[in-house]
């Protein structure tokens, strides 16, 4: 990834962390003040996304540092495996939320104020739009990092969606004198969004720990390559090719071995030489963006060192 793609998504996550150091202050002060658990946990959520996001800026910019003595294949694992962490401790938080709201229903609910609850989740709820819209817009060429942490954004714009909902909810249940069914909403809501926003850092763990353990990238990629790999092998009338590839952070590894025989018309290293810079050139032609390309390309006339 280019320096000037690091720095705009560098700028683009320290926006999501202020904006997440106001969220956790006002939202933890409006819910203890009120008695919420469920705008506490709003407030708790946004607090952890402050050093959470603090965290992917400076596993962007190690990435950034590229390859050294110590890291001869370059830091780019630290964008999944912050990725990894971030992921971890919401899901974490989101456990806790459950088990916490199902406690707050056993004993008899909790009494809120549904009022100024409400207009905390219609300020909680376009604040979080304006920054998802910022933040997905930045990350249609930005890097992992930057589309984890706008589908964070996402996930929590839907909670507090889920939370406006629920304290209308209660507030037409103590307006029409159910007061005592309304104490229930607040951690009704806690237990039902906490269960339902899980499956945000769940898929954001399965994605990064994918490139952290070395696996292949997603099929559409895999296709663009071996199309590139099966052109040159034709070309060159070599008898097979064998393809490996990963994707770890902003840098796409690619290794290929093709095996050589009488019929090939490349056999000497002047013309391997020719055939790695065909290969490089229908690469670079496949627009994948944002992706630091890493090629290793081996010639072999008995296929056992290749397979």
């Amino acid at each position: 990834m280019a320096q000037a793609e690091r720095s705009r998504d560098t700028r683009a996550l320290l926006v999501s962390m202020w904006v997440s150091v106001a969220f956790a202050v006002v939202s933890l002060a409006w819910g203890l003040a009120l008695g919420s658990q469920l705008i506490v946990f709003d407030g708790l959520y946004s607090f952890a996304s402050v050093g959470l996001s603090l965290l992917a800026v400076l596993a962007l910019r190690t990435a950034g540092k590229g390859a050294d003595e110590r890291y001869p294949w370059g830091r780019e694992v630290w964008e999944p495996l912050a990725i990894v962490v971030k992921a971890a401790a919401l899901g974490g938080l989101c456990v806790y939320a459950v088990v916490t709201a199902v406690g707050e229903l056993l004993r008899g609910g909790r009494e809120v104020s549904e009022e100024w609850a409400v207009l905390y989740a219609l300020v909680a709820t376009a604040a979080g739009l304006a920054v998802s819209v910022y933040l997905r817009r930045r990350a249609r060429h930005g890097s992992d990092l930057l589309r984890a942490e706008a589908a964070e954004w996402t996930g929590d714009t839907l909670l507090s969606l889920g939370v406006l909902g629920g304290f209308l909810v209660a507030l037409v249940l103590a307006r029409t004198g159910h007061a005592e069914l309304a104490r229930y909403v607040d951690p009704a809501m806690v237990a039902l969004i906490s269960l339902a926003f899980l499956r945000v850092p769940a898929r954001l763990l399965g994605e990064a720990m994918r490139e952290v353990l070395g696996m292949a990238p997603s099929a559409d990629i895999q296709r663009q390559v071996r199309s590139c790999v099966d052109e040159v092998r034709l070309g060159y009338r070599f008898t097979e090719s064998f393809l490996r590839c990963a994707k770890v952070g902003g840098r796409l590894d690619v290794e290929v071995d093709f095996v050589v025989d009488d019929g090939s018309s490349a056999r000497t290293v002047w013309q391997f030489d020719e055939v790695r810079a065909d290969l490089a050139r229908r690469l670079e032609r496949l627009g994948l963006s944002g992706y630091a390309m890493s090629m290793s390309v081996g010639f072999t006339a008995d296929r056992k060192w290749a397979v």
